[in-house]
């Protein structure tokens, strides 16, 4: 009975794998029609309209691209996916009772926006880290930046940028300026609470503060990957 329970799990753990390798795949080439928060949110606001529309990264301003990587993750064109510094700075001041953020790369935050749902328990960070390699592996950074910006959340309802470009400022993403952008990755660690425009004083702050980085960070290329400064 033991041993008949054993491989039936070895099996779901195999057919775990297989099927999360060819979804990865899949979606290396095709648009992701909707993600797991897109349903939960569904359910839990079944009255929320739903604002979602897919372009492809040479329809997404390079402001916005910018102001998303100076703003979440400045070490994403180099980093294999996890970012060893920002995690350690983490770890020492979670000990000092403090909170950083910053620890969760773009690559770690694509993983659970398009294949997992939110949370903070050891399993559901295991299985981040374990897409977050698999989209490293099988994807490139600039698909990757592709699908976070199609996928995250950027106010009620609203993911990805064309949608939080139209719903924001009343344009195509493709034509954000660097204020707008910046406007619009501000408000990323909470979009359901913030708003991108009219912005708080806060939010105004913190875009203020990524127009200068994205000032600061140099030639954006995604194809030519540049040096992190050591």
């Amino acid at each position: 009975m033991i041993k008949k329970i054993l491989r039936f799990i070895a099996k779901l753990i195999g057919w775990f794998f297989l099927i999360s390798f060819f979804l990865v795949l899949i979606f290396k080439w095709i648009p992701l029609p909707f993600t797991p928060l897109m349903a939960i949110r569904y359910f839990e606001h079944p009255d929320e309209e739903i604002k979602h529309d897919w372009v492809p990264i040479e329809e997404i301003s390079k402001n916005l691209q910018l102001a998303v990587i100076c703003s979440e993750d400045q070490n994403f064109e180099s980093h294999s996916g996890f970012d060893i510094e920002a995690i350690q700075k983490a770890i020492e001041n979670n000990k000092k009772g403090k909170r950083v953020r910053g620890a969760s790369t773009i690559s770690q935050q694509t993983a659970k926006n398009a294949f997992l749902w939110p949370g903070r328990n050891y399993v559901r960070k295991g299985l981040e880290a374990y897409f977050t390699f698999l989209i490293e592996l099988l994807w490139s950074k600039e698909r990757i930046l592709e699908v976070y910006l199609n996928s995250i959340e950027m106010g009620k309802g609203v993911y990805g940028a064309q949608a939080a470009a139209k719903s924001w400022f009343g344009k195509e993403a493709a034509n954000l300026n660097p204020n707008e952008a910046a406007a619009i990755a501000a408000i990323l660690p909470n979009p359901r609470e913030y708003r991108a425009n009219p912005a708080s004083n806060y939010i105004s702050g913190r875009k203020n503060w990524i127009t200068q980085q994205m000032k600061y960070y140099g030639e954006f290329d995604l194809d030519k990957p540049r040096k992190v400064k050591e």
